[in-house]
C-alpha cells in the first residue's frame, strides 16, 4: 500500500455552446471533492478552463456587481453530428473559457499527477469534455483520467465510448472515492463523509480558485419535487439538508476569510420546511449584520414565499429572486402543478411588500417543451408583467432519464439520440415548426 500521499489534478472543462455566460456557475461538486481529498492529506491541484481570471489574460476582466460575467471564446467548428443534421442553420459555434494555449501552458509547467478527475455538467457540453481530456491525455498520457458529473451520469454509455477517459463513474463521487483512489494510486483515504450527515462534508475547495468573484452555496442535496422536465432526483434520489448552523459558518467562512460578498445558492428547495432551515439561516445572517448578497439562480418554490420568508430574505441581503413559475396558466396545463394562481399572486405580493423592485424578481417560464401551445408562453410572459415581474424564459433541454424524455423523442425535428449536443436548448429541439421557432424569436423580443 502506498503511504506517500499522492497528486491528484481536478479539471473544470471547456464549455461548447452557441452561447454561455458565467450566471453564477461554479463546478461545486468537484470542489467538494478536492476538499475531502485534501482534508485526507492529497496533494491536490485545480485546472479551471472556466477561468473567467486567467492568469495569462492581459484584458481587464469585465465583473458585474454580483460576480457574474462573459467567459472569452474562441470560435471553433460545429461538431460533426451539429453540421450532418443541421448545416448552417446551427449558428456559430464556440470554445468558452480560457484559451488552449494558456490550458496548455498551465500543464506544462504542472508536476506530473497521479490522478486526474474531470467534472462535467450540462449533457450537451460534451465535445468540450471530450477536447479537453483529449488535451490532457496529450500532456499526461500515462495518467488515468475519471469522468464523473451529470453528462457522465445522464449519458454513461456516449461519455464511456466517446469522453476519451479511461474511467467514468456516475452518481455522486464520494461512495466511490476512497476505491478510486486507492486503485489508481494505492493510497488510502481514511476519512470519508458519512454520506447521510451533510455537516461532516468539508466546505468545498473553493479557495483552489485564483479569484472568488462568487461562492456557491448548497444547503441540500437532491429535491423533494420529481418534476418530468428535471433530472434533479435522479442525479441526488435522497433529498438530505445540512444544519443552519453548518450552512451560516460556511458564509461566514468565505466572507471573512476571502471577502466574499456574493453568494449564490444552488438548491433545489431552499424555502422547504422553512421554520426549521431556511428561517434559522436567514435570522443568524441578519443577527451578524454582514454586508453580503445573495442570489438564487436555481429558483425558488412560490408557495413557499410567505410574508416571514419574503421579508427574512429582504434583511438578509437576497438581490436576485427567481421564482419556478413554469406557466401563468393556472387553468389545468399538462406540467406539474407546484403552484395555484392565488398562491402565486400571494407571494408577489408578499415579496413587493417586503421592499423587493421589479428588475430583483423573475419568474422562469418553460419555453420550447414537446406540443407546446406558444399562446401559452405569450399570455405567460404579459401576465408576469403585468404583476410588476421580469419574465424569464427557461427554453427546454430534453434530458434521458426524466419522465419527458420519451415523449421528447418522440417530438423532436431530428434524432436527439445520436449524440448530447442535438439536445442544446439554443437548437430547440422539440420545436418542429419554422413558424413556432419564428414565434418564439417574437416571444424573446417581448422580454425587453
Amino acid at each position: 500500500m502506498k503511504t506517500e500521499p499522492p497528486h491528484i489534478l481536478c479539471v473544470n472543462p471547456w464549455v461548447h455552446d452557441f452561447a454561455a455566460f458565467d450566471f453564477w456557475a461554479r463546478p461545486l461538486g468537484l470542489f467538494t471533492i478536492a476538499a475531502i481529498l485534501r482534508q485526507n492529506g492529497v496533494r491536490v491541484s485545480f485546472l479551471d478552463c472556466m477561468n473567467r481570471f486567467h492568469p495569462r489574460r492581459t484584458k481587464r476582466v469585465k465583473v458585474c456587481w454580483d460576480g457574474r460575467g462573459p467567459f472569452d471564446k474562441t470560435p471553433i467548428p460545429l461538431p460533426g453530428i451539429l453540421e450532418t443534421r443541421l448545416g448552417d442553420t446551427a449558428g456559430n459555434f464556440t470554445r468558452y473559457g480560457a484559451l488552449k494555449e494558456w490550458i496548455e501552458q498551465d500543464l506544462g509547467e504542472m508536476d506530473r499527477p497521479d490522478l486526474i478527475l474531470v467534472t462535467s455538467l450540462m449533457t450537451y457540453w460534451a465535445t468540450g469534455v471530450a477536447e479537453t481530456i483529449a488535451v490532457l491525455k496529450k500532456r499526461f498520457p500515462d495518467v488515468p483520467v475519471v469522468l464523473g458529473g451529470i453528462y457522465a451520469s445522464l449519458c454513461e454509455d456516449h461519455a464511456r465510448k466517446y469522453s476519451g477517459a479511461d474511467e467514468v463513474i456516475t452518481g455522486p463521487a464520494e461512495p466511490v472515492l476512497a476505491d478510486l483512489v486507492k486503485t489508481h494510486t494505492g493510497f488510502a483515504l481514511n476519512h470519508i463523509p458519512d454520506p447521510a450527515d451533510l455537516d461532516a462534508v468539508p466546505f468545498a475547495a473553493l479557495d483552489l480558485q485564483g479569484t472568488m468573484a462568487y461562492a456557491p452555496i448548497l444547503t441540500s442535496r437532491g429535491c423533494p419535487f420529481s418534476c418530468e422536465y428535471c433530472a434533479s432526483s435522479v442525479l441526488e434520489p435522497r433529498f438530505r439538508r445540512r444544519s443552519p448552523e453548518n450552512v451560516f459558518q460556511e458564509i461566514c467562512h468565505w466572507h471573512n476569510n476571502f471577502q466574499v460578498k456574493n453568494f449564490a445558492f444552488y438548491d433545489d428547495a431552499l424555502l422547504i420546511n422553512p421554520e426549521r432551515y431556511a428561517f434559522p439561516l436567514l435570522e443568524r445572517i441578519i443577527a451578524e449584520n454582514m454586508d453580503i448578497f445573495f442570489h438564487t439562480p436555481n429558483a425558488l418554490h412560490i408557495k413557499e414565499i410567505s410574508a416571514k420568508a419574503a421579508g427574512l430574505m429582504f434583511k438578509a441581503g437576497f438581490k436576485t429572486i427567481r421564482l419556478g413559475l413554469e406557466t401563468a396558466d393556472f387553468s389545468g396545463h399538462r406540467h406539474d402543478i407546484k403552484v395555484k394562481q392565488n398562491e402565486f399572486f400571494t407571494a408577489v405580493e408578499n415579496l413587493r411588500a417586503a421592499g423587493f423592485e421589479k428588475d430583483q424578481l423573475g419568474a422562469y417560464l418553460l419555453c420550447g417543451l414537446p406540443d407546446q401551445d406558444l399562446d401559452e408562453v405569450e399570455g405567460s410572459i404579459n401576465q408576469v408583467k403585468r404583476l410588476g415581474l421580469t419574465p424569464v424564459l427557461a427554453y427546454y433541454t430534453p434530458i434521458p432519464h426524466t419522465d419527458m424524455w420519451a415523449d421528447a423523442v418522440k417530438n423532436a425535428r431530428f434524432d436527439i439520440m445520436a449524440h448530447p449536443a442535438l439536445t442544446n436548448n439554443s437548437l430547440f429541439p422539440c420545436v418542429r415548426s419554422q413558424q413556432d421557432l419564428e414565434r418564439i424569436s417574437q416571444l424573446k423580443k417581448m422580454l425587453k
